[in-house]
């Protein structure tokens, strides 16, 4: 029941922030997501540095890093906005948006959550 807690209140503390910064940058750009493209990269890069923080220095117990990648890294990204989004931009027609933002989401995202495992190299 603790890890179910850890989760639950991880998720609701990157749930919150996710919604603080997506809502001002969503309404940047007409035909680019851009807050929630930004938590989910910036959220891939977190897993990384904490998972990969976690499985080099054993400082992490797997309660911290329950709360941490789990609940708080779980919901602060957001793939049903993110396939909502899709959604969105195909119902209309706007196929080189919807392209762009897919392959830059997944490809940058892969990328930080490589940045994110180098970096917690550096990390003690």
């Amino acid at each position: 029941m603790k890890q179910v807690l850890l989760v639950f209140l991880g998720g609701g503390l990157g749930s919150a922030l996710r919604y603080l910064i997506s809502k001002p940058l969503n309404i940047v750009f007409h035909n680019f997501f851009l807050g929630t493209f930004l938590v989910n990269i910036v959220g891939c890069l977190l897993i990384g540095i904490i998972l990969g923080f976690s499985a080099k220095n054993n400082l992490l117990t797997s309660n911290s890093t329950l709360f941490l990648a789990t609940g708080f890294c779980g919901g602060f990204t957001t793939f049903s906005a993110f396939a909502f989004e899709k959604h969105t931009l195909i119902k209309n027609s706007e196929l080189f948006h919807f392209s762009l933002y897919t392959l830059s989401s997944i490809i940058v995202g892969i990328l930080a959550i490589a940045l994110g495992l180098w970096l917690s190299k550096f990390l003690d």
